[in-house]
């Protein structure tokens, strides 16, 4: 877990357990020189202390005599070696191996000016921790650096809570450049064009902050390499420390554009002079040091720039794509309906600005508590749907015409969006807001009308990568809904990917359980075609754990697993009779099925069962020529059946006959053949603490003649010797046990997700999984990186529809439909004879959504990076100028953080002297 706060006390206690445990002896010079370093003087509140943050950053890579000599290197005067050396009284030979020591490490910066090398001492912050931690070698040797430059940032944070002036922080957040073109108010120095055309020289390094967070184990998974830019004297540094690679003024420009691609801000080393500074940071908020000011002690004011968001609600569509790139979670999603009762739509309360600011009013866990909506909630569809596809987003776009981007938005969120138009429950249209006033909007049949765009093969989206990971081997062991979502997101990265699938077809239970007639096999072909032109290796009968081990696979190269089997095996009633020919289980006739195979299913069938699966095996066995009479059995009465309305309905009309609240006691066989099945009544499924416990009138029963019966009353995995040899523990409902965020197992290398991890459920859950186990796997496979720092936690909620003004003003059109198909016709073939909507009736249903959803900016929170202007489509968020500050000179801040504190001390007086205040 992430370090705790870092307050007086905890900072000598840390000190001496540090020191205890390296049993290093204490030592002057370096306390010396961390002080002059950090222009402090020893004694007051803000001194460097023995084995401190700033001591024993300094303390494993200097020995004495360096120390000795950076006592003598002046602050921002360049000095030559032989004015360092006369200055100190020592050897100019020594000095000057000293000062390239210094250089080296980040002590001091070293340049060349008019042929003569000249060295100087900057700040600690923006500063020398930074060149500490860009020395990878000094990293990897002493990563206690890593901690100082952490636990500096500990000890200086807490300080500097609502004392310092707008604009006047170490570091500032520069908007993004393409944000606030065209805004009349900008001004030069607010251009990161303006930056890197004044520059001559430039150098690129990784990030320090996401570095020292790496050293630590703490990495948050973001891009990292190459990432900071120097400019001109730091430029120079860079390139002549090796810490650094020399870069054109182009190749600036292009690194500063894949920041922003891949959703990082910019910030600015600030305390150069104004309008003016030496490098271009390019930061995430869950790992940047600076956005930790802002997100940990909640002193935003530190390094805002001059804009912040705004939101056209009229536009905006909650898509929340500017919510997931926000480094200070200051957007979250709304709604924007009228409420009987208003609601509270703000995030902050109270600032430091007025408040006493103590650790009770820290955010210590911003990295783990991030949350996706307002605790009013926000729109019903992107809440319900297990993977939260911004469902009013690709609405809209498909409302303007604009099917190409409404199919890029989807598949964002979920690679088979052919698929899950045609399969999915629908769980978004349960509690969709338009359903209380007539019907759900139809989101589904939106969906399949964009995706089926993607069945062309020469007009396919196939999205651009967004990493080059090739160097990174990953198995995914499974091809089902959840394994391929898994390879398309790590395709994403760029990551080297195979697919283990043990059938001879592509899918798993998509191809080898779901009847054609509500999936066509082509349908879902093409979607894995595009995930085969993005990269991604398949390996069709290969069964992992038979044909080879994962211990082998690890052995070829292979970094981690993603295990997504499904429950492809179907669980037994234990009653007497079912071990009879002719019963099968419900998933090995649907496989059958599905692969055009002789099932011997004929004359009458008795499905057992109340699942889609259940149901589907139902429609499945009428379409068999030999089959004259299909009935259904299941123990749940018509309303708890758990298989959606609509494929009962569907059953119905096909002329399968449902029979609730009935449970199999028997089977009935002679001479080997099923001659019927035994049933009594069932009075309940669930007790009164909601847990499945079926009681029975046994004095009602039912006797029921068949051919065949055919079970699906639950599935099972079928792990063969996949996990052999692998420390992989198991769950008592024989699931593989994986951390809930993290999907990993027991065995750190091995993931799982989907059915096999979470018991059966829909395939919208299984690409949910997919997506999670991506993260997970690409975090694991990068050094230093936390399975759970700066991830999304779905935190999505529900707004009150029993708040909303009833006389609402909206159009009276009727949801859309395709053409009726008569179940009499549909039971006599496996094609799926569903239509899609026309282009006009996709007009008319995307209109019929009411957009009750938007983004909400808590205004001082935002700190104006920009980054949430390049991600909406609708051009409903933009950044509005509202300070006009431009920096200050390092010698003249001290005066304007003091006239700050002034001022608050004052508010905070006032503030408790006035009882309707509120400070907490």
């Amino acid at each position: 877990m992430e370090k705790t706060n870092f307050n007086k006390s905890e900072r000598f206690n840390f000190a001496l357990n540090w020191a205890d445990v390296d049993g290093r002896a204490y030592r002057q010079e370096i306390l010396d020189l961390a002080n002059k370093i950090g222009r402090t003087k020893a004694g007051s509140s803000r001194e460097a202390i023995p084995f401190g943050p700033e001591y024993y950053a300094l303390a494993s890579i200097l020995t004495p005599f360096q120390a000795e000599v950076a006592m003598h290197v002046a602050f921002r005067d360049k000095k030559s070696a032989e004015e360092i050396a006369a200055s100190c009284g020592q050897p100019l030979e020594k000095v000057k191996e000293a000062l390239k020591h210094l250089a080296w490490t980040g002590v001091t910066f070293w340049n060349t000016v008019d042929g003569v090398d000249v060295y100087w001492h900057d700040i600690f912050v923006p500063g020398h921790l930074e060149m500490i931690n860009n020395n990878k070698e000094i990293v990897e040797k002493y990563p206690e650096v890593a901690e100082a430059f952490y636990y500096f940032g500990s000890k200086k944070g807490p300080m500097a809570a609502g004392i310092m002036p707008i604009g006047g922080g170490p570091m500032r957040v520069v908007p993004i450049e393409r944000s606030i073109d065209g805004n009349t108010k900008r001004a030069t120095y607010e251009e990161i064009s303006n930056y890197l055309e004044e520059a001559h020289v430039f150098s690129v390094s990784d990030c320090s902050c996401r570095t020292s967070r790496e050293a630590m184990h703490e990495g948050c998974g973001h891009l990292k390499e190459d990432m900071c830019i120097q400019l001109d004297h730091a430029a120079e540094y860079y390139i002549k420390t090796g810490r650094g690679r020399e870069i054109s003024r182009e190749e600036a420009y292009d690194i500063i554009r894949k920041a922003e691609d891949n959703g990082l801000m910019h910030s600015l080393p600030n305390l150069d002079s104004p309008g003016h500074t030496h490098a271009i940071c390019n930061c995430c908020g869950c790992g940047c040091y600076a956005m930790r000011l802002a997100n940990e002690y909640l002193n935003n004011d530190i390094v805002r720039s001059n804009y912040r968001s705004v939101v056209d609600e009229e536009k905006c569509v909650a898509c929340g794509e500017c919510v997931d790139v926000c480094p200070t979670n200051a957007l979250r999603l709304g709604q924007k309906l009228c409420s009987k009762t208003p609601i509270d739509e703000t995030i902050t309360t109270v600032t430091p600005r007025d408040t006493e600011w103590k650790e009770d009013k820290w955010n210590s866990d911003y990295r783990l508590n991030r949350k996706n909506a307002m605790d009013s909630g926000t729109a019903p569809c992107i809440t319900k749907c297990p993977a939260h596809i911004p469902v009013q987003g690709y609405i809209k776009l498909a409302s303007q015409g604009k099917y190409a981007e409404a199919l890029e938005l989807i598949k964002k969120h979920n690679p088979l969006p052919a698929v899950c138009g045609r399969i999915c429950p629908r769980l978004c249209e349960e509690d969709c807001t338009r359903g209380d006033f007539d019907e759900a909007v139809a989101v589904d049949d939106i969906k399949k009308f964009i995706a089926e765009k993607d069945m062309d093969a020469d007009a396919r989206y196939i999205p651009k990568k967004r990493h080059d990971y090739s160097d990174k081997k990953i198995a995914i062991i499974g091809s089902g809904p959840s394994g391929l979502t898994c390879a398309y997101d790590l395709a994403l990265d760029g990551y080297d990917i195979t697919v283990f699938e043990k059938e001879e077809r592509l899918g798993g239970m998509l191809t080898l359980g779901i009847p054609s007639y509500r999936l066509e096999k082509d349908v879902l072909e093409a979607e894995i075609d595009v995930i085969r032109e993005m990269g991604v290796k398949f390996k069709t009968g290969v069964e992992v754990g038979k044909d080879i081990s994962i211990e082998e696979l690890r052995r070829s190269g292979f970094n981690a697993f993603y295990v997504a089997i499904g429950a492809s095996s179907g669980r037994k009633l234990g009653i007497p009779g079912e071990e009879t020919p002719e019963v099968m289980s419900g998933v090995d006739f649907l496989k059958k099925t599905n692969l055009n195979q002789e099932t011997g299913v004929k004359g009458k069938v008795v499905v057992i069962g109340g699942g889609n699966v259940a149901i589907d095996v139902a429609r499945s066995s009428v379409r068999l020529k030999d089959v004259r009479e299909v009935e259904l059995f299941c123990l749940e009465s018509r309303k708890e059946m758990p298989a959606h309305v609509e494929e009962v309905e569907e059953a119905l009309s096909e002329e399968i006959l449902v029979n609730n609240s009935w449970g199999p006691t028997r089977i009935h066989h002679e001479n080997g053949k099923v001659t019927g099945v035994e049933f009594r009544r069932c009075l309940s499924t669930i007790d009164d603490k909601g847990r499945f416990n079926p009681q029975f009138d046994d004095k009602e029963t039912l006797y029921v003649s068949c051919d065949h019966v055919l079970l699906s009353v639950g599935q099972t995995f079928a792990y063969g010797n996949l996990l052999a040899g692998e420390d992989v523990k198991r769950t008592g409902r024989n699931t593989i046990m994986v951390d809930p965020t993290t999907l990993q197992s027991t065995k750190p290398d091995i993931f799982a997700g989907g059915d096999v991890a979470s018991g059966p459920r829909l395939a919208i859950d299984a690409i949910a999984a997919g997506k999670e186990a991506a993260v997970s796997i690409h975090r694991y496979v990068q050094h230093g990186q936390s399975l759970v720092f700066g991830r999304d936690n779905h935190s999505y909620i529900m707004l009150s529809k029993k708040n909303l003004e009833v006389g609402m003003d909206y159009d009276g059109t009727e949801r859309q439909r395709t053409l009726h198909v008569d179940g009499k016709v549909s039971k006599t073939t496996f094609k799926d004879l569903r239509g899609i909507l026309t282009e006009e009736q996709i007009q008319k249903e995307t209109a019929r959504c009411l957009g009750c959803g938007a983004t909400k900016v808590d205004p001082y929170l935002c700190v104006g990076c920009g980054a949430c202007t390049l991600r909406c489509r609708f051009d409903a968020i933009s950044l509005e100028r509202v300070y006009d500050v431009k920096g200050f000179e390092i010698d003249d801040l001290p005066k304007a953080v003091l006239k700050n504190a002034v001022k608050r001390k004052a508010k905070i007086t006032l503030n408790r002297m006035n009882p309707f205040v509120k400070t907490r």
